[in-house]
């Protein structure tokens, strides 16, 4: 059954990518591909997807999503191509663009684009200077920090409208108030945390750089996780530490991601954010050369869906098969999740990193699970707040004038 809606991340240059972040573990897909010579996504394919894609949400709205390795590797042309596109298939309905960068190789004609045709970007930032060139340099070794400056200021100065995306691994994981006040520092109004957590290879041949994640109706306990992974409990301090300074100065003008989706569930709204979600499996993501699979973190050949070339995105979206990996992410929850008192909020968050063990011995359990549960219960009193407050049809802000009340 088609779903009424649905999203897919394209990746239009593939893996390819300018940088070699030690931890990305997007760079391997282009060993799936080693017998393509040219990971550029064609003109025949791109409209293709332009076209199968808005026919296939019955939607008002649509929202294309750019992603890479580094999609600007494409060069502008491509995307005003896809733009023409849009318009000639939109029959009607309102589309969006995002498009997420590591910011290096913008210019001037790229910013002018963006601001032209109303693209949201997304820049990857880890934090100041010294957190962000730990894991993120260039193909030779070198820091890129100063390079991802310089294009903030050119989407700042073409007033292109942007979010950060921060990778929280296991050394800006120490640095909560740094990373948090920086990226207020630098103008980002909307934060994304993602925390890094990667197993290591299992040794079998063929396998690649990263364990493959388990699949989603088959939890097990995994290898040990990478150097540079976040602890779950330094994850769950990180988060709390930052929402301690948020929730006292900046409710209202400060959206992160982790704290809105939190609210989102505590009012019983469910989750907009997937890896909250009690269910997955609507957001896919698609290769350069037509290929879909069930979703980012799942770019392996078993869970390749077909290819866009000959059957249709909203047949693949609606097949059996993604129904079954999207349900499978409630229905594989061990016991220990399921009575669990912040369940609602967490669900089990992403089946990717549910490889270890529950605390009675079975498989399944979210790695990051220590950290969640002490995030998730730190806050619950100021989220029943808010809620209240929303509901009250006032501000939740008006929590901050509240907590300097009580204090």
């Amino acid at each position: 059954m088609k779903p009424p809606a649905f999203h897919i991340m394209a990746k239009p240059i593939g893996a390819l990518c300018n940088l070699d972040c030690q931890y990305c573990f997007y760079l391997e897909k282009e060993k799936l591909y080693a017998d393509n010579e040219n990971f550029k996504m064609t003109e025949v394919v791109l409209e293709r997807f332009v076209r199968d894609y808005i026919a296939g949400q019955n939607v008002p709205e649509v929202t294309f999503g750019w992603q890479g390795g580094e999609p600007t590797l494409m060069g502008v042309d491509f995307y005003r191509k896809a733009v023409e596109l849009q318009k000639r298939y939109s029959k009607g309905k309102t589309i969006h663009n995002t498009l997420q960068t590591n910011g290096t190789l913008l210019d001037d004609e790229w910013c002018r684009f963006f601001k032209e045709n109303g693209f949201l970007v997304g820049l990857s930032i880890d934090g100041p200077r010294e957190l962000h060139d730990h894991y993120r340099v260039t193909r030779k070794g070198e820091p890129t920090f100063d390079e991802v400056i310089r294009g903030l200021e050119l989407l700042q100065k073409h007033e292109v409208e942007f979010n950060t995306l921060t990778v929280v691994h296991a050394d800006n994981v120490r640095h909560p108030l740094p990373v948090y006040r920086f990226l207020k520092e630098i103008g980002s109004g909307f934060i994304q945390f993602i925390p890094l957590v990667e197993r290591k290879p299992d040794g079998k041949p063929g396998s690649l750089t990263f364990a493959e994640p388990p699949s989603p109706d088959q939890p097990a306990p995994g290898e040990a996780v990478t150097e540079w992974s976040v602890p779950a409990e330094a994850y769950g301090d990180f988060l709390i530490k930052i929402f301690n300074e948020w929730i006292t100065q900046d409710v209202g003008n400060v959206f992160v991601q982790h704290f809105d989706v939190a609210l989102g569930n505590w009012m019983g709204m469910g989750s907009s954010l997937c890896v909250f979600s009690e269910t997955c499996g609507s957001a896919m993501a698609v290769e350069h050369n037509g290929d879909l699979f069930s979703c980012d973190h799942y770019v392996y050949p078993k869970f390749k869906l077909g290819n866009l070339m000959n059957q249709s995105l909203g047949d693949m979206a609606g097949s059996n098969a993604q129904a079954g990996f999207g349900q499978a992410k409630k229905e594989s929850l061990p016991e220990y999740c399921r009575k669990c008192d912040v369940r609602f909020a967490c669900n089990g968050e992403c089946p990717k990193h549910r490889f270890i063990l529950t605390p009675d011995g079975e498989p399944g359990l979210n790695y990051l699970c220590a950290g969640y549960q002490k995030f998730f219960r730190h806050i619950a009193p100021a989220m029943n707040t808010m809620g209240r407050l929303l509901q009250q049809e006032r501000p939740a802000a008006d929590i901050m004038e509240m907590i300097r009340q009580s204090n």
